[in-house]
């Protein structure tokens, strides 16, 4: 039952610590007790163990399904973070033609369903105990969504949640803000996907950050990149091409601009997506992408806009000359550029941060966190 959500395991683990007296005699703090309560009260901290150490050896798994992209990670617990014992990406591009048809392509949800099927068989083979699949902008969008979700868990077993964009956005926050740099004021955080983009203002005050104003719009780069076809190739079609889409982008942010706080403190931004982890790449000058090089980087957000003018003054063919752009990404990373362009311009921040994480990581955080407080309320 773990792709569904529910909990695979009845079997359960308790955090709650032990309380002994200060020279560790359990008598001093409950008074006289008799020989079987003490051999009881020396089992506990065992038996406590022996739980916490089932919890860590559990596996975890959160799949997202976006627009253009299907991502699994499965993970164990260990202390306040998690390992990654398995991962698996593949670009289906489930969004495409959407925007023109407002349907998902019979192609498009055979490549999801092949992909899914993947991600099915590492469920079972980790014997992941406790998962959430969920589904995004393609999904919410398409008149054919709810037969795509049907026939995903006809086909592979997995039940896909498709969530709100206030979830996306909540979910892309937990499982990126601890990359946030110090610093004073609230900050923005934000999740350029296929189908959509959510911007999310927190505050920082306390040790999770506190939403204070979020906004998703319906432009991520391959709606973007659909809107904004392009037949020619010269230098003023690319020009054009690159203006309609900062325009459009541009306009959609225009009330939640209106929202933000005009002595915004350091101004400080945080991306998780494909875009901005492309960019920081080739800013880095990567052979192949590296994630421990790119996760948690802070960047010049004046180095970005060059590079992003760049690639869309160059061809798709001379895009792909990066080596981790290539020709999978070459025609759909410009429309992230102008997204990221239009983010700098309502939150004109110094640097920018960047994470190769987000909503799974958010999944997978809140999975552990609720089945161990279930787990302590069962024990």
């Amino acid at each position: 039952m773990a792709a569904n959500g529910q909990p695979a395991s009845a079997n359960g683990a308790s955090r709650s610590a032990v309380r002994l007296a200060p020279n560790g005699d359990s008598r001093q703090e409950r008074g006289g007790e008799s020989k079987a309560e003490n051999s009881a009260n020396a089992a506990r901290p065992n038996a406590q163990s022996a739980r916490r150490s089932w919890f860590e050896r559990t596996a975890y798994a959160a799949l997202d399904l976006g627009t253009n992209n299907c991502r699994l990670l499965i993970a164990k617990a260990g202390g306040d973070d998690f390992t990654v014992v398995d991962a698996f990406s593949r670009v289906v591009r489930l969004g495409e033609g959407l925007t023109s048809t407002g349907r998902m392509s019979d192609e498009a949800m055979d490549r999801a369903v092949e992909a899914l099927s993947v991600c099915a068989d590492k469920l079972k083979k980790r014997n992941v105990v406790l998962a959430r699949s969920v589904a995004t902008e393609a999904c919410r969008q398409a008149v054919n969504g709810a037969q795509f979700i049907e026939r995903v868990k006809r086909e592979t077993g997995i039940h896909l949640d498709i969530i709100s964009p206030k979830e996306e956005a909540r979910l892309a926050v937990m499982g990126c803000h601890a990359l946030l740099e110090a610093g004073e004021g609230p900050a923005l955080i934000f999740d350029i996907g296929g189908g959509s983009t959510e911007l999310v203002l927190v505050s920082t005050n306390g040790v999770v950050p506190e939403i204070i104003d979020w906004v998703s719009v319906p432009w991520g780069v391959v709606s973007l990149t659909e809107s904004e076809r392009q037949d020619a190739e010269d230098a003023e079609s690319l020009a054009d091409t690159y203006k309609a889409m900062r325009d459009k982008v541009s306009a959609s942010f225009t009330e939640f601009a209106a929202r933000l706080p005009k002595d915004g403190g350091d101004h400080r931004l945080l991306g998780t997506s494909g875009t901005v982890t492309t960019l920081a790449s080739v800013y880095l000058k990567l052979p192949s992408y590296d994630r421990r090089a790119v996760d948690g980087l802070h960047l010049p957000t004046e180095k970005m806009r060059e590079i992003s003018r760049e690639l869309a003054r160059r061809s798709i063919k001379g895009r792909a000359e990066f080596p981790t752009i290539g020709h999978e990404r070459a025609d759909l990373v410009v429309a992230g550029c102008a997204i990221l362009e239009s983010i700098f311009d309502i939150w004109p921040g110094e640097r920018l941060g960047v994470a190769d994480r987000g909503i799974r990581e958010g999944i997978l955080r809140a999975l552990m966190a609720s089945d161990a407080k279930r787990r302590n309320r069962r024990n």
